[in-house]
């Protein structure tokens, strides 16, 4: 524990001595009384003194090891778990995960590394320490009798590790120093209006982990003198109830899937001062609810784990983000030869090296931009360019829609080993358990370009999002693969008679459906006044449909023969199932309700033309595009 030490003479003063003197630091707590209420839990008041009374008290009885693993799941007991690791001279590794493989790849960077915990079932495999509860009569005589100091810490001394997702898939450390966190705290609380907002309350529903999370619900309170609740409320009915158990003024701090949750509930919310959003892109229709339904100004923070927060903006106002006072943003050229233009540089303030940001960014001038999605992101697909950011955004303000994603698949990135050109077609993944897929198919052609189209279209129960409702890329990855290879696919609506065995084996069968819509350009002429969808057309999908679900591109196959059996009309739902075989043949049906409309078997294309070439070709015929 760094204590303030009282000013030495001169006479007898040695080189150390100085050094110390002049050392900046901070103090644990900004708090100005012993009594102000720090934290509540379980509804219960707890006060600066209490607090660190407890930091103190955890400090002593933590075991032997530099570097504390907080996983502690209750909000009290990780920030009393944070500052007692940091007055006693440990590190906190804050990872974004806590799996088996990053507790490995932790154990390497950290070999004294131990967990502090507060789950009786904890299972992480490191030296385990269970947060020490004190009996309530011994804790009322320990705060009673406890003098009032606040430590006072080195602002160069590294506070927390957090960490992001290498080239490699291993973990990057960051370490984060007190005076650093001070400094973006504070210039946080003053940006929102929190300055030593002493009795102002945050209710959180991100987990403290996260750097979101950590900044806006722990520091923020610490640094700006603010109180916080322990709890880590998920449900709908759990955020309104801890937004209940705690006085006014309070301040919500959430995601936009916990928001969008919250809202659909339908239930009557209870006020707050100020709503705060983070971790994904919000529209300005969400932004615009919330705001009339909690009775508050949302704003949304702009960061990332290198950066911290470096500008906010308010979502229900307008699209333009606003830098915090001392934070610069600077274009540099890219040292990679590429199309996507300028890498931009985030410096200045709390940032205490220039870090590189993945986004697209558009400078307005030297305080304000505009944000275009992650670089990695944009996609390019016929000559046309789009972003996923922009995508997800049109899918998800469908009504209906109560959660999406849009997913290109990894192969679709490059040409086919045969050569041949490979057409991108994206992925979607979409919650939205009343709106039939006509319907939904209809409304994206209304919002986006016909070329973004997603084939196939995937209803979901649920997506994977993680506690702060991201999507991970190798999450998302997974549970692509998982949804539609090898039989395993509930993707769209599956036919009544479909064959589904449930296991992953070569010989299982999938079902999806889709529509032609009446405007396809392959209709004209097909015929006026009675029009019906070319059976080549029907193909295209198919077989298209076929090749994404099992990760090959249709350009390896061959089609070794195809019976039309009755017309398709536009607009009418088509149910496309097939059974792959352990030959490698697929025979594939396409029905109309019980009436088949066409099947078909495809076989490998190397004793034979492939499929791309008299599929292109046939396409062009008709003035559609493949």
């Amino acid at each position: 524990m760094d204590a303030a030490r009282p000013p030495e003479s001169k006479q007898g003063q040695t080189q150390e001595s100085v050094s110390t003197e002049v050392m900046q630091t901070h103090p644990l707590v900004f708090h100005t009384s012993p009594d102000q209420v720090i934290a509540w839990r379980d509804g219960a008041p707890v006060t600066v003194r209490a607090f660190l009374a407890d930091v103190t008290r955890v400090a002593a009885a933590l075991p032997a090891g530099g570097h504390v693993f907080n996983v502690c799941r209750d909000r009290y007991r990780f920030t009393v778990g944070l500052c007692a690791a940091l007055v006693s001279g440990r590190v906190s590794l804050l990872p974004s995960t806590q799996t088996p493989e990053t507790v490995r790849q932790l154990t390497s960077f950290a070999p004294d590394a131990f967990c502090l915990h507060d789950a009786p079932d904890c299972a992480i495999d490191l030296p385990r320490f269970a947060y020490p509860e004190a009996q309530q009569e011994a804790q009322q005589e320990a705060d009673s009798d406890a003098p009032f100091v606040v430590p006072q810490i080195d602002a160069s001394r590294i506070m927390a590790y957090v960490f992001t997702s290498g080239s490699t898939g291993a973990p990057v450390p960051h370490g984060k120093t007190w005076g650093a966190l001070v400094a973006c705290a504070r210039a946080s609380a003053e940006r929102l209006g929190l300055l030593d907002a002493h009795d102002c309350t945050i209710v959180g529903t991100v987990p403290p982990q996260h750097m979101y999370g950590f900044e806006v619900t722990v520091l923020l309170a610490l640094i700006g003198g603010l109180a916080f609740s322990n709890r880590l409320p998920f449900y709908p009915v759990d955020i309104r109830g801890e937004l209940e158990a705690v006085p006014h003024p309070r301040v919500l701090v959430t995601s936009p899937i916990h928001l969008r949750a919250l809202l659909a509930a339908g239930h009557a919310l209870p006020s707050a001062e100020l709503v705060l959003s983070a971790t994904a892109p919000l529209s300005e229709k969400l932004a615009l609810e919330a705001e009339a339904r909690l009775k508050a100004p949302l704003i949304e923070i702009y960061g990332s784990t290198e950066t911290g927060q470096v500008a906010t903006r308010r979502t229900a106002k307008g699209a333009t983000w606003q830098l915090f006072p001392k934070v610069r943003i600077e274009a540099r050229e890219s040292a990679a030869q590429d199309d996507e233009g300028p890498t931009m540089w985030v410096s200045g303030g709390h940032v205490e090296e220039p870090v590189p940001m993945g986004d697209a960014i558009e400078l307005l001038d030297a305080q304000r931009f505009l944000l275009h999605g992650r670089k990695a992101d944009l996609i390019n697909i016929a000559g046309k360019r789009t972003s996923l950011a922009y995508l997800n955004h049109q899918l998800n303000a469908i009504p209906g829609v109560e959660d999406g994603v849009f997913f290109m698949p990894a192969h679709l990135e490059h040409e086919a080993h045969t050569g041949h050109d490979v057409v991108q077609r994206l992925v979607a993944l979409v919650v939205a358990p009343t709106l039939p897929l006509a319907d939904l198919q209809r409304a994206l052609r209304e919002r986006i370009d016909r070329a973004f189209l997603p084939r196939p279209l995937v209803f979901v129960d649920a997506l994977p999002r993680n506690d702060t409702g991201k999507l991970p890329h190798d999450v998302l990855a997974a549970f692509v693969a998982l949804h539609m290879r090898g039989g395993l696919a509930p993707v769209a609506k599956r036919a009544p008679d479909a064959m589904d065995t449930g296991a992953a084996s070569p010989t299982s069968a999938s079902t999806l459906s889709f529509t032609i819509a009446a405007d396809h350009p392959a209709l004209p002429g097909h015929f006026p006044g009675h029009p019906i969808v070319p059976g080549v057309v029907l193909l295209d999908h198919a077989i298209d449909a076929i090749g994404t679900a099992l990760n090959r591109p249709f350009a390896t196959w061959k089609l070794s023969n195809a019976k039309f059996l009755s017309p398709a009309a536009p607009g009418e739902t088509l149910d496309l199932a097939w059974d792959a075989a352990a030959s490698g043949a697929i025979r594939f049906t396409l029905r109309a309700g019980a009436r088949d409309v066409a099947s078909g078997v495809l076989s490998d294309a190397m004793s034979g033309v492939p499929l791309a070439e008299p599929i292109a070709h046939a396409l062009a015929q008709t003035g559609a595009q493949p």
